[in-house]
């Protein structure tokens, strides 16, 4: 089997669509394929940039140029799927990417109750995502707030450790309103969006309300993102093949 064809059976097992993170980590599982290479991933991220088979859904999602028709509508939205629809979609795509790693990382990973039933690659977020509950680490009022907030990492103590606001089209000063709240913890937050908008995340951040947190805030940008999520796949995919 050559190496495209193997790709291509993953991602149709998949329904005809797959991360790239996910391919690194599947791909390589295929039997009577020969990669002949001490860099494979660099392999399968250049076979998937192959229009004859595969095209570009957004960052890190690839699918078969043969199943573009049938691919549901919240993987590849149709001009048919009304503009606040899509909006949702892109919106939980890009949270399911951080709970995967999170997940990856051993991190105890939570979304907000009005999150859990939006979808990611077929599934609920609630389903990828590890805590149902929230845990009670502070004060009622801190924990409203922080319970609203995108994507939360715990760690084994089951304290916050990493906070997400997906802004791809909401205010970013109301994120940054929240991670305030939270500056009497040791958190790092992070407000992921589009790379068009950090200037204007760099201008709400300047703001005299936010200098408690100006320091710990970081801008991640969806391309950035999607690498982040690839690499710790591949992360993942050489450590189970070591033995310690």
């Amino acid at each position: 089997m050559k190496q495209h064809e193997a790709v291509i059976k993953v991602m149709e097992h998949n329904g005809g669509f797959a991360t790239l993170g996910y391919l690194n980590q599947e791909v390589l599982k295929v039997s009577d394929v020969e990669w002949k290479t001490k860099t494979p991933f660099a392999s399968i991220r250049r076979i998937v940039q192959d229009e004859r088979f595969f095209f570009k859904i957004k960052p890190g999602l690839w699918a078969l140029r043969s199943h573009k028709d049938k691919l549901p509508p919240d993987i590849f939205p149709t001009d048919a799927v009304l503009k606040e629809e899509r909006e949702i979609f892109n919106h939980s795509y890009y949270q399911g990417l951080l709970v995967e790693i999170g997940n990856l990382k051993k991190y105890e990973t939570f979304v907000p109750s009005q999150d859990k039933n939006k979808r990611f690659l077929g599934k609920a977020l609630g389903e990828i995502s590890s805590q149902t509950n929230f845990y009670q680490f502070g004060y009622e009022h801190i924990i409203r707030k922080a319970k609203t907030v995108d994507v939360s990492w715990f760690n084994i103590r089951r304290m916050p450790s990493v906070l997400f606001e997906v802004e791809h089209t909401t205010d970013i000063q109301n994120s940054l309103l929240k991670f305030v709240e939270l500056q009497d913890y040791n958190v790092n937050f992070f407000i992921v969006a589009d790379k068009a908008r950090k200037a204007e995340y760099a201008g709400k951040l300047a703001l005299n309300a936010f200098v408690p947190i100006k320091s710990r805030v970081q801008f991640m940008d969806y391309d950035r993102l999607s690498d982040w999520h690839t690499k710790t796949f591949e992360i993942i995919s050489i450590e189970n093949n070591l033995t310690f």
